[in-house]
């Protein structure tokens, strides 16, 4: 009979081999591919977006800095828009765009209700535009199957080795 250390283990080669993938597969989760360029730039201008209208809300309205604060609020917000157009591939609508088509409605609206003094719509779009575009559909781009989702839920972040 040859010697039993010669004989081919099966069992323990097969469980170290699936431990040593379970072990790689925890400290070193599979790449995220990296999205494009345009959701950087949508990501980017949202935030921005999202702490400039934060602070132009609180603060006093009329004034020469909240016409300043609220022109580069309004581009931002029109960068926001235009760049989710892109997203996932240039006007390949989902249902999360109909929040594109509201802002890119709603926000001339808003500006020419300013220019022309109503400032009760002027001021009820604007907050719309922060509360639904910004907000609202902030959350719904965080869900899973997303492309900031994604990289929230199975990126890094939030990698969680599968059972």
């Amino acid at each position: 009979f040859p010697d039993r250390r010669s004989r081919p283990r099966p069992f323990r080669v097969a469980f170290a081999r699936d431990a040593r993938q379970s072990v790689d597969r925890i400290l070193r989760p599979p790449m995220v591919q990296a999205p494009p360029l345009v959701v950087y730039v949508h990501f980017i201008a949202a935030l921005a977006a999202m702490a400039i209208g934060a602070v132009q809300l609180a603060r006093p309205k009329g004034t020469a800095g909240h016409r300043v604060i609220g022109w580069t609020w309004a581009a931002l917000m029109m960068v926001v828009a235009l760049s989710s157009l892109w997203i996932p591939a240039f006007l390949a609508f989902t249902w999360i765009h109909l929040f594109t088509l509201f802002v890119m409605v709603t926000l001339p609206l808003a500006l020419y209700r300013a220019h022309r003094g109503e400032i009760a719509g002027h001021a009820k779009g604007m907050r719309g535009i922060y509360i639904g575009g910004l907000i609202v559909a902030g959350v719904f781009a965080f869900m899973p199957g997303r492309v900031l989702g994604n990289l929230l839920w199975k990126g890094v972040w939030g990698y969680l080795p599968r059972a």
